[in-house]
């Protein structure tokens, strides 16, 4: 019964491990992307308006589909590009990116 339980746990953290390092991958890839003067056929990166994710910081507070909305939205009208599927490799990457700026908040005391 130990044994089991070991093993249980043993596949649990090395799920967690597998699932932390694919979202640190699709956020690196939306950071190309955020970066990319090309990405959606745009003529200028998102980072023209938003360098280093300036400004973006709370946006991972948003809802997810008002943060699509939010993307495409700037793609069209900032980027002057095309609107991207919500469900694409390319949404999820560039949301990731955005949700990866969420502000720190440090801990209590400081």
């Amino acid at each position: 019964m130990k044994l089991i339980k070991i093993t249980f746990i043993s596949l649990i953290a090395l799920g967690s491990l597998f699932t932390l390092a694919f979202a640190a991958g699709e956020a690196e890839r939306g950071k190309a992307l955020f970066n990319d003067p090309k990405f959606a056929g745009g003529v200028k990166a998102c980072s023209s308006c938003h360098p280093n994710g300036k400004g973006l910081e709370k946006a991972a507070d948003k809802p997810q589909k008002s943060l699509e909305e939010a993307v495409n939205t700037c793609i069209v009208h900032s980027i002057q590009g095309k609107a991207i599927d919500v469900k694409s490799a390319q949404m999820k990457e560039i949301i990731a990116y955005i949700k990866s700026l969420k502000t720190k908040k440090p801990a209590p005391g400081y």
